[in-house]
């Protein structure tokens, strides 16, 4: 009778295990199939370029991850097709802060909770924006810029890839930051469109994120970059000033990271993560980001990721409210 109740018991211990998601995970170890990481913009962005090198480093790890790329609606149309996805580590998002931070906080009814749909596991690179300027105008810092702009109250404009971007959210927050001044926005479609006329002087002053495409052309002299918007200075360009420098929380930065669907077992994020902070500890993936213009984050998890969010919300909704963005 003991034999015949030890062999039950074990049986139904059995069955039970197999039947939880974590009892699953045993049964068939992660991944056992490709993992799709989903880019909501367009190829080519910034957060598209930091998503393939990521998939391209963890793909030993991880097997194969497939790039999807679902732009439209500024990040939204994406990152709500993940939050919907089931979450089994097989579907991923490369976020960033326009679809963490930035969309939920201007829409008037987001298609998602960045905080309730998702899991944060890492955040892998920022991008900061930048004040660029084209040569031909009279500045060769941010004060000069200020006094500038302030001398020609309505007649400048500044363009940014487009209403709702966090280049637009970096222009008003220069022109708050610089004692309100009058400068008129111009979106574009994209940063490549509002570049070009820069380079041509279309457009007298940008807001982009910086790219080694940006730093090429202004180590040839067809843009003027005054600063960047980041707390510290470029590692790849460490002679360009940081707008802080002139003035206080001059911060506007584009962080990129990867999210899971909310309910993601805690074993496949915490192993996605381990492998994410695995590659970013490779000197050749962190020469690679910087030569890009990115600055690595090589000490997230999970934990700081979440936290570093949620300061980034705190401290650029006020500016949001300020400026009436609308997503």
């Amino acid at each position: 009778m003991k034999v015949f109740l030890r062999r039950s018991f074990a049986l139904v211990a059995a069955a039970a295990a197999a039947l939880s998601p974590l009892g699953a995970i045993a049964q068939a170890p992660y991944p056992d199939k490709p993992i799709r990481l989903v880019v909501p913009f367009a190829p080519g962005g910034v957060v598209d370029t930091v998503g393939r090198l990521w998939a391209q480093r963890v793909g030993p790890g991880l097997g194969t991850v497939i790039v999807e790329n679902r732009g439209g609606a500024g990040g939204t149309i994406g990152t709500a097709d993940v939050a919907r996805a089931q979450p089994d580590g097989y579907t991923l998002l490369l976020g960033n802060t326009s679809t963490q931070v930035l969309n939920p906080a201007t829409m008037a009814r987001p298609p998602y909770d960045p905080v309730k749909d998702f899991i944060t596991i890492d955040i892998i690179a920022i991008s900061a924006t930048s004040i660029i300027v084209h040569p031909s105008l009279p500045v060769r810092d941010v004060s000069s810029l200020i006094a500038y702009a302030k001398a020609n109250a309505g007649k400048l404009s500044y363009g940014s890839a487009g209403a709702g971007t966090v280049t637009h959210l970096a222009g008003e927050m220069f022109k708050q930051r610089g004692g309100g001044l009058d400068i008129v926005h111009v979106p574009y479609k994209g940063a490549g469109p509002g570049i070009a006329d820069l380079v041509s002087g279309y457009v007298p002053i940008m807001t982009p994120n910086i790219t080694g495409q940006l730093l090429s052309l202004h180590e040839a002299g067809k843009v003027r970059i005054l600063a960047v918007n980041a707390a510290q200075r470029l590692k790849a360009a460490p002679n360009i000033p940081t707008a802080v420098e002139t003035l206080p929380d001059m911060i506007a930065l584009v962080f990129s990271g990867v999210f899971a669907p909310a309910g993601t077992p805690r074993p496949i994020v915490d192993r996605i993560s381990q492998l994410t902070r695995k590659a970013l500890a490779d000197p050749a993936f962190q020469n690679t980001l910087v030569q890009s213009g990115f600055e690595p984050v090589l000490d997230s998890s999970p934990e700081k990721a979440q936290s570093f969010i949620e300061q980034e919300h705190k401290r650029l909704v006020p500016v949001i409210k300020a400026a009436g963005f609308k997503s």
